[in-house]
């Protein structure tokens, strides 16, 4: 990669991390049916908390002398992680996974929005208008019927929700915060809330293939946070932001191929109008701090 461009480089990162990430879904999806929810969260949490925790170290990451309001912020991140978890791998255990991706790819909207309300950012008319646009297409791929959304689709929605308050607090930390302590400390939070959670369900054994299914999630996991954190150090962001949609290509991908799910036409469109709207805030917000 040394003799490409720093945009082209971030591109790059930014593909393989969306890959890792939906690679992840997948081998957790898989896992899904056989085993209790929490159960499937601990023990990819278990395997995920000890392998950051030695790259922590040896990269000398682990920073835990932080002014409080960056403590705040890591305790309302971690929150949001947990809440994440949950609601995204509930709906992934029952929806196609193209469709639960479709309904992620609403978040740059909902982060600029959540800015906006929250922090005073200034957001122009074209932005809003851009953001209603694409709630639009998220209800197109939601659908929401005569008796209301289906229960999954709001589990969908929850992590939504929890993802945007993530990303939302994630910017209010101070540069003195590693990233690799942001996301130790996010994963040592799922695997307590789902250690403790476990207490009420019941165990089912573990084969060979779950074994391998939770190992290869966890690795995917690590890589798609790595590749992440690595995005943020190459190129402008207004040029390879939009490359975290390759996500939804991966997933439909794996979807067709994995598990034989293809997305309706209305799904299609609404994913669409999602992923353009998505693009062209994402444009004016690099243009805006450009201005700045």
């Amino acid at each position: 990669m040394e003799e490409l461009s720093d945009n082209m480089k971030g591109a790059l990162l930014m593909i393989f991390s969306m890959a890792c990430f939906t690679f992840n879904d997948t081998f957790l999806k898989l896992v899904g049916p056989q085993m209790p929810l929490f159960q499937l969260l601990f023990l990819r949490g278990v395997v995920t908390t000890v392998l950051i925790y030695v790259m922590a170290r040896r990269m000398g990451a682990i920073k835990l002398r932080l002014p409080a309001a960056d403590w705040g912020m890591i305790g309302l991140r971690t929150a949001s992680e947990i809440g994440a978890a949950y609601f995204f791998v509930t709906a992934l255990m029952h929806m196609p996974i193209a469709n639960v991706t479709a309904v992620l790819q609403v978040l740059p909207l909902t982060v600029t929005l959540g800015g906006a309300l929250f922090f005073g950012e200034k957001v122009g008319w074209r932005r809003f208008l851009a953001i209603a646009i694409g709630f639009t297409g998220m209800l197109l791929i939601v659908r929401p019927g005569p008796e209301g959304f289906d229960t999954y689709a709001i589990y969908a929605l929850g992590a939504v929700v929890c993802v945007t308050g993530r990303d939302l607090s994630t910017r209010r930390m101070s540069s003195q915060v590693p990233s690799m302590t942001v996301t130790l400390s996010a994963s040592l939070g799922v695997l307590l809330f789902s250690a403790v959670a476990t207490l009420g369900e019941t165990w089912v054994p573990i084969t060979q293939r779950d074994a391998l299914l939770i190992g290869g999630a966890s690795v995917f996991i690590i890589g798609g946070y790595l590749f992440s954190v690595m995005v943020m150090r190459v190129g402008e962001v207004g040029f390879i932001a939009p490359f975290r949609y390759t996500g939804l290509l991966w997933a439909l991908l794996l979807g067709l191929v994995v598990f034989g799910d293809w997305p309706d036409a209305i799904t299609l469109l609404g994913a669409a109008i999602v992923v353009a709207t998505g693009v062209f805030t994402l444009f004016r917000e690099s243009r805006a701090r450009r201005r700045t």
